[in-house]
């Protein structure tokens, strides 16, 4: 017989095991030559995760996909964000309020004169966005992410 403890033992269980599922994923890094990345990628694709690009606000078809699934990278396929953290933060970027485990790393940016934490994906390292302390909460993080540097997969 299952008790509510029980239950709750098993959600708790199946997500520890789902996390190290990503965290190991993560590890298998990606690397392909900068001639391999321009074959897999758009053009778009390439200019924002291999050159850190920025897509211009409020283009992305992914600022208003409000359907249940998760966002991965566009250039490895690495799960990287639940829809359920996703927000409309009003930038013109899809934002998020937090990563999945192992999903991401940052590091500190001082282009452009300003000083930014990028985000970038923890498996092929290609620019994702930046992430920035104005979000909701629980976390108060904004994520905000290039949508042509993530896919969608629908729950």
């Amino acid at each position: 017989m299952f008790t509510r403890r029980a239950t709750f033992g098993l959600i708790a269980c199946a997500a520890l095991a789902g996390g190290a599922a990503q965290a190991a994923a993560a590890e298998d890094k990606i690397v392909h030559s900068d001639a391999e990345w321009r074959k897999l990628l758009t053009p778009d694709q390439y200019e924002i995760l291999r050159r850190d690009g920025t897509e211009r606000p409020f283009t992305s078809p992914l600022l208003h996909e409000k359907r249940k699934g998760i966002f991965a990278c566009a250039g490895c396929d690495l799960d990287l964000y639940s829809s359920a953290t996703k927000y409309d933060s009003g930038t013109g970027w899809p934002s998020f309020w937090a990563p999945l485990p192992h999903a991401v790393t940052e590091k500190e940016d001082r282009s452009f004169g300003m000083v930014r934490t990028a985000v970038n994906c923890a498996r092929c390292a290609g620019h994702l966005g930046h992430v920035f302390n104005d979000g909701p909460k629980p976390t108060g993080l904004r994520y905000c992410m290039n949508g042509a540097a993530l896919k969608f997969k629908a729950a």
